[in-house]
């Protein structure tokens, strides 16, 4: 098949791509690398079978194609709050121009949803019907409800315009192409631990987050786009929950078990518990995640060591 995938030279965009290359599709990789990085995809750019556009996606484009990944938008809170403004266009008018071209060439519209679409849950796992319990005028609002707008389109394009639509919630996920400096638990602390610097943990670190490894995540897209029998949304991510306190003792006594712990304040808006309920996409799709944590967090740190981050 022939795949566009937004926000191609970011963490997940460029594991997707090389996810779909491997599998025998050909891949238009768009991305503006206002957060991707181009050295995610250098492998590829050799490829016949890949083509890099650099463009923001808040511009309509046309490309001829069967599927779409509409992944581009800054994922991390230091990235997305750094402009909320163009968070929020990105969410929006990005997957419109996405749905837009879709409806000219009859292609499938993955739309790259979050789990901070149930922002700071009151129910425990979350699962699809859950509504969410979202601050609209907080300072994550602009990447929360971006996410939740870019759902709702993707729902009314299907409602009436008949555009084929996946949507896939995604959870924390990490692993190799992460940027050191994305703000996100697991790249903190390793970069942190890596140059003997105290791990930081926001609040007491009691707070849970469920880490699934990019090579599940990308293959849980798949069969999100491919394999599924409605619209969704699904949610794509690990159970396997763990509080940010015990990572934080892992990756420690992993790189240095010396190395203090700091507590700083809890963010405003800070998500207390996150773990999905993946019945829906397992019963529908048979996928589930398969890497341990250990063995991925263990590949995540022997990128990081590569790139010699300081």
């Amino acid at each position: 098949m022939r795949i566009l995938i937004t926000g191609a030279a970011g963490f997940l965009g460029s594991n997707l791509a090389g996810f779909l290359l491997a599998r025998g599709d050909k891949v238009i990789a768009l991305d503006d690398l206002s957060t991707g990085r181009k050295d995610n995809i250098k492998e590829h750019l050799t490829n016949e079978d890949f083509t890099f556009v650099e463009a923001d996606v808040c511009e309509p484009y046309h490309f001829e194609v069967d599927q779409i990944y509409n992944l581009a938008c800054p994922a991390s809170p230091p990235h997305y709050q750094r402009d909320p403004i163009k968070t929020t266009m990105t969410c929006v008018m990005g997957t419109k121009n996405a749905l837009d071209l879709a409806r000219k060439t009859n292609a499938t519209v993955l739309q790259a949803s979050t789990s901070e679409v149930y922002g700071d849950p009151e129910c425990h796992p979350q699962n699809e019907s859950y509504r969410g319990n979202v601050n609209p005028i907080g300072p994550r609002s602009c990447y929360d409800e971006g996410k939740r707008v870019a759902e709702s389109l993707c729902f009314d394009y299907q409602r009436y315009h008949g555009v084929k639509i996946k949507v896939a919630r995604i959870f924390n996920t990490y692993g190799p192409k992460m940027r050191a400096d994305d703000g996100r638990v697991i790249s903190n602390m390793i970069v942190a631990a890596s140059n003997a610097k105290p791990l930081t943990v926001y609040g007491d670190g009691s707070q849970t987050r469920s880490f699934c490894y990019v090579d599940d995540l990308v293959g849980g897209l798949a069969a999100v786009m491919n394999e599924t029998g409605t619209s969704g949304p699904y949610n794509v991510g690990n159970p396997d929950e763990r509080t940010v306190l015990e990572v934080a003792e892992i990756i420690k006594q992993r790189l240095d078990p010396t190395l203090a712990i700091a507590n700083l304040d809890l963010p405003e808006d800070d998500p207390r518990q996150r773990c999905p309920d993946i019945t829906r996409l397992t019963s529908e799709t048979g996928w589930k995640p398969t890497t341990d944590f250990a063995v991925g967090l263990a590949a995540t740190i022997a990128y990081f060591a590569q790139q010699a981050v300081h």
